[in-house]
């Protein structure tokens, strides 16, 4: 098994290649493309054994949805591979410029990161996207995905490297860790001498670790403990509909919300209408003991643990609160940054949570589950990064750039 350092030595030489390689890119990419489309059986074959070994792990049925590829999700990997293709390339791109007074013209210009590591769980998309996103901004990549979906990522990966290759570029530019213990993830975080950023895809458990441990530089990305603050003066109507999309169009992803804060002078109203709406997908409601005594029973108790827990699965935590800054109070304190949602009629609460709320994204009488690269029009993204360091939001192309200067002189020196 090729190790660690060889790997990283292989894409080091690959990013230098691939830094330069312009219009080659764009033919890279539709090989890609091609190529998953034809070998599109062949990825639902080993597909089938990882969702077979999920089933006989017992990976919940969020997880196993996220795990599964069918003819219909890979041709949405091409297509969208095929969008990355389309995007204008961000290497070259002029940032800034000026020409000083002693004639020195100063340009500031995009260029590639270099290397980039990514560790992502059990979404094999992630595979071909977090690839092909590298492979138009100029890096190369070393992906290193979960157990889960090892079968399913090493044949996406051959058939990327494959058709790399056809058009003259050098395959190492795309590597897959196979070694899928926790050993690999501390030799990737430990590569210092290859790799220029670290990114993790996945839950709070995996991010932090990575954080926690990385010696290379981390984008820190994607834990979602997302809110909707329903004011005193929301349309309820309008707020079950939110709410019910923002929980239960893909519950396992990151920009799912997984908290409700109701203000208490509408909760008796807002209540049931929104845990109708929710019960259409059965939906566990997890609620303080003034949401208890409003829809009854069948919510669970809340205790600490269900305000700080990112669930991924169709469950919900509730609270009533007597104040928006209560509400402001309880998302400053539990939330990941990611995005956070008011629904109110009241424009002067509207700015003020705009204001008071800090995170990458947060809305007004909109569903979180907007927070998406293709969705904000930015194109396809790496992930939602939730730190404020080099980039925030949906990372697209030009967040997996750097920048260098460019200084132009005739003769100048320095007295």
């Amino acid at each position: 098994m090729t190790t660690m350092e060889e790997m990283g030595a292989k894409a080091k030489v690959a990013s230098r290649q691939l830094a330069n390689a312009g219009e080659k890119k764009n033919e890279a990419l539709k090989a890609i493309a091609d190529a998953l489309k034809a070998n599109s059986d062949k990825i639902i074959a080993a597909n089938a054994v990882d969702l077979e070994n999920g089933k006989a792990n017992q990976l919940s049925a969020s997880l196993l949805d996220r795990l599964m590829l069918n003819e219909k999700r890979i041709d949405g990997i091409a297509q969208g591979v095929l969008e990355v293709a389309a995007l204008p390339d961000p290497i070259g791109t002029v940032i800034s410029g000026s020409t000083r007074p002693n004639g020195l013209k100063i340009t500031k210009v995009r260029v590639p990161m270099g290397v980039i590591g990514i560790i992502f769980e059990a979404r094999p998309n992630v595979t071909a996207d977090a690839a092909v996103l590298c492979l138009k901004s100029g890096n190369a990549v070393i992906l290193r995905g979960g157990k889960e979906a090892i079968n399913s990522n090493k044949c996406i990966a051959d058939i990327m490297r494959d058709a790399v290759e056809s058009v003259g570029l050098d395959k190492n530019c795309i590597q897959l860790i196979e070694d899928t213990s926790r050993r690999s993830s501390t030799e990737l975080m430990e590569l210092t001498q290859y790799l220029d950023v670290l990114i993790p895809r996945g839950g709070k458990g995996l991010i932090r670790a990575v954080v926690e441990n990385a010696k290379v530089p981390v984008i820190e990305t994607g834990a979602g403990n997302c809110h909707v603050y329903v004011d005193e003066f929301a349309d309820i109507d309008m707020a079950a509909e939110i709410i019910y999309n923002a929980k239960t169009s893909r519950p396992s992803v990151c920009n799912a919300i997984e908290t409700i804060l109701v203000h208490e002078k509408i909760a008796e109203k807002a209540l049931p209408v929104i845990k109708a709406r929710l019960d259409e997908k059965n939906v566990e409601l997890r609620g303080c003991e003034k949401t208890i005594a409003i829809l009854g029973e069948s919510v669970v108790p809340a205790d600490e643990s269900d305000w700080e827990t990112e669930y991924g699965d169709y469950i919900l935590a509730v609270k009533v609160v007597d104040s928006f800054d209560s509400a402001v109070e309880h998302i400053t304190k539990y939330s990941t940054g990611h995005s956070e949602c008011i629904i109110t009629e009241n424009l002067k609460n509207a700015r003020r949570f705009t204001e008071c709320i800090d995170a990458a994204a947060v809305y007004v009488n909109a569903s979180t589950r907007f927070t998406d690269g293709g969705m904000f029009g930015l194109g396809a993204e790496i992930g939602i990064s939730t730190q404020k360091l080099h980039a925030r939001g949906p990372m697209g192309l030009n967040e997996l750039t750097s920048m260098k200067f460019i200084i132009e002189g005739d003769g100048q020196v320095r007295i």
